[in-house]
């Protein structure tokens, strides 16, 4: 008989008896596919957002790619941040240590709006220079600075949804924030409808219907996991019933290490990995409008591809955290290899079909037939880099559920920076965005080569020393 998901990760926390290889198997393929499921619908809305815009012109395609990597930049450091505090309710969780967990949660809400209440006041400081830091043409300065100006009012709002659904996944919860994130999807695609095209508002009014999505989705985050999960509501702290204690709320220095011991080496990589984007944002610029089109129109289609590996990697993350705190390192290196071989077989197949339809993807998006034939040109070279790209993408899941973040980033500050960058400044004049592209292909074969070496070693994995993950809030 099978077991069902709750079953098979009591058996990870309480280590009632071995687990086989089928379950396993069987749990990290639960845990998948609803983020998998989320992952896709949260990249299918991104391309449904260019397409709306692409069928406006390639003046406002060009608009939102020139500030696309800044964009992740701030939305990287927000994750990075969200990340430290969920890894560690997946370590109380597996200890079954409940009531840290939910103490860790309430910490998170107070930090993280603290924290990107700063990250808006420098987004709303930079954005009338960015598009001239990164050497746009001035046509387009004024709406690239307004729809960043937007998303940086709605990184609050972001960081209280990353924090919840991470929370919940690291939990185990898995379909109450994949299927948020789908109906966030689908809240998206109306609501940029009618501010693009019912009320005219252009560039902007894709950015204020992705920030209404958002906020819908932060709410009833926020509730099913405050209110209504079996583990983290709140009311479970009966000692609190009825009464608000905002001593709860404020972060321990016991919390806030731990945060920054996860977080900060992810915010570092995250903040220089895209600022090497910005770099090679910088590059494609000067080609003009149809190479900056059909690189923002390749990457979201190319989205598809290593979504899937994402959604992997948050299963990966829950498990390995999970087995860590039940202190069973056999589980955490079981996890992880499936996980790895899971992420890099889908991929490949995924690779595959980008390869093959790479033309009708693009035409999907755009109308402009200069924009289809050299996105579908930089698709096909990409393909052959998924498998390894999802080596990287999976072990780094893992290594993020282990809490031993730092090397996994200085990997992959050091290839980004100095294989990417390097080959894309070698090959961008000659042979443009190609140029660029061929260069991410050769650098993500290589970052995945040193991940899985990274993944043999053992030292991620040990787990002799740690404390107990209890949270309680008791400095």
């Amino acid at each position: 008989m099978n077991l069902s998901k709750d079953e098979l990760l009591t058996l990870v926390r309480k280590g009632a008896r071995n687990m086989s290889w089928q379950e396993k198997l069987r749990l990290t393929v639960l845990l998948s596919l609803p983020a998998m499921v989320a992952q896709i619908s949260s990249v299918a809305m991104q391309i449904i957002d260019a397409a709306m815009l692409g069928h406006l012109g390639t003046k406002e395609s060009a608009t939102v790619g020139l500030v696309s990597t800044t964009i992740w930049l701030f939305g990287g450091l927000c994750s990075a941040f969200a990340a430290g505090f969920a890894v560690q309710v997946a370590h109380c969780v597996g200890a079954e240590d409940l009531r840290g967990a939910r103490n860790i949660i309430r910490q998170g809400i107070l930090s993280g709006l603290a924290f990107s209440l700063v990250l808006t006041l420098i987004g709303l400081a930079i954005a009338p220079y960015l598009p001239i830091w990164l050497g746009a043409d001035a046509k387009i300065c004024a709406e690239a600075s307004e729809y960043f100006s937007i998303v940086a009012i709605a990184l609050p709002v972001l960081e209280i949804n990353l924090l919840a659904a991470g929370s919940l996944r690291c939990s185990g919860s898995i379909k109450v924030p994949s299927f948020l994130n789908a109906l966030m999807c689908m809240l998206d695609v109306l609501f940029n409808y009618l501010f693009i095209f019912v009320f005219h508002m252009g560039t902007a009014g894709a950015a204020y219907g992705t920030f209404v999505a958002y906020l819908i989705t932060m709410v009833l985050m926020l509730y099913f996991m405050a209110s209504r999960d079996h583990q983290l509501r709140f009311a479970l702290d009966t000692e609190l019933a009825g009464r608000w204690d905002f001593s709860r709320y404020v972060p321990s220095r016991t919390t806030l290490k731990k945060v920054f011991t996860i977080g900060f080496p992810i915010s570092l990589e995250r903040g220089v990995m895209c600022g090497a984007q910005i770099a090679i944002t910088a590059i494609i610029a000067p080609l003009g409008p149809i190479a900056i089109a059909a690189n923002t129109f390749g990457i979201n289609i190319e989205s598809l591809c290593y979504m899937p590996g994402y959604g992997i990697s948050e299963a990966s993350t829950t498990l390995v955290g999970q087995s860590l705190g039940a202190r069973r390192k056999d589980l955490m290196r079981s996890f992880a290899w499936i996980s790895v071989g899971l992420g890099m077989g889908i991929m490949a197949l995924m690779g595959v079909l980008m390869g093959v339809f790479a033309t009708e993807m693009m035409q999907l998006i755009s109308n402009d037939t200069a924009v289809i034939t050299l996105g579908a040109e930089v698709l096909r070279i990409e393909a052959w880099a998924e498998p390894m790209f999802a080596a990287s993408i999976v072990a780094y899941g893992v290594f993020v559920g282990s809490g031993k973040t730092l090397v996994p980033s200085i990997m992959n500050l050091g290839s980004i920076w100095i294989v990417r960058l390097s080959l894309s400044l070698l090959l961008a004049p000659t042979m443009g965005l190609r140029g660029v592209w061929i260069a991410m292909c050769i650098e993500l074969c290589w970052r995945g080569a040193a991940f899985l070496v990274r993944l043999r070693g053992r030292g991620w994995s040990n787990i002799k020393g740690l404390s107990s993950p209890s949270a309680t809030h008791e400095e």
